[in-house]
């Protein structure tokens, strides 16, 4: 499909609506190993923890062969086969979604971009998210999608720069495939990328499995407002770099600046600097 085809997408709307039950941050709370108090009705939402929220469920006859639903219905049908979250950014201007709430998501098509990169054509779709309480709007989300062509014989991942060595707060995490697993139960992500070995090195042509970018994501912001807990975040930001394979740890980093925003990056095992991102606090 032409790319002028493809912006036919751009505008397009879909609306949800869901629970805020407490069971899934009970479960996400647990898989992140975390000792915080049993989640009650009316307990804040915390920030992107809406991830657990808003599934898509596509019939299991809908589902394409990287475990995602088909394309060509909400997102474009970009023929590009190799589908990759490059990143989000947050602002969290409203009263905060709690759990018992019932809570709906409006999501726009904004842009459809072509790219060309060292391994190749990418096309970036980029999907805005507006998540609205009882209170009314509470958050806004944009996210992009990559999509990149099929691997090359041979090709490997390009090794990142070093990533900083003056953090603040760091947290170790050890990747492996138990807590891919559960996290992708968790947020109902099928693609394969993150459990099916031989689909990712043989199809997809890496050395293992990847870590999901929106859990990178969300340890990265859970040890910024974990490490400020007198204050509430305003924005928040991500971009993914390189991509984080399961089987050694990883680090999860975070530095206060001097403006009082914290700079927050993923340390991988050889020292790279795998994502990164930045938080603003109110």
């Amino acid at each position: 499909m032409s790319l002028e085809k493809l912006r036919d997408w751009v505008g397009r709307t879909q609306t949800a609506e869901d629970l805020v039950a407490a069971w899934p941050v009970r479960a996400l709370t647990a898989t992140f190993d975390e000792k915080d108090p049993e989640p009650r009705n009316g307990d804040p939402l915390p920030p992107l923890w809406h991830w657990l929220y808003f599934l898509d469920a596509a019939p299991q006859s809908k589902i394409g062969p990287d475990g995602h639903a088909e394309r060509g219905d909400f997102l474009p049908p970009v023929a590009l086969p190799r589908r990759m979250w490059a990143g989000s950014r947050f602002t969290f201007d409203g009263s905060p979604v709690r759990i018992g709430e019932t809570i709906k998501r409006r999501s726009e098509i904004k842009a459809v971009e072509p790219k060309t990169g060292s391994t190749g054509s990418m096309v970036f779709v980029t999907v805005r998210h507006t998540v609205s309480g009882p209170s009314g709007a509470a958050f806004a989300e944009e996210l992009d999608i990559v999509y990149r062509e099929a691997a090359k014989p041979g090709e490997a991942p390009k090794e990142p720069r070093p990533a900083p060595t003056d953090a603040t707060w760091s947290k170790t995490i050890v990747p492996d495939p138990v807590l891919l697993f559960r996290f992708s139960a968790l947020t109902f992500n099928g693609h394969r990328i993150h459990y099916d070995q031989p689909y990712v090195t043989g199809t997809e042509g890496y050395p293992g499995l990847i870590v999901h970018g929106p859990m990178l994501g969300m340890l990265q912001l859970e040890l910024a407002r974990r490490s400020n807990p007198d204050r509430t975040p305003a924005s928040f930001e991500f971009r993914a770099l390189s991509p984080v394979f399961a089987g050694a740890a990883f680090l999860v980093q975070a530095r206060r600046e001097p403006d009082g925003s914290v700079s927050t990056w993923i340390t991988n095992p050889k020292g790279g600097l795998a994502q990164q991102g930045k938080a603003t606090f109110r």
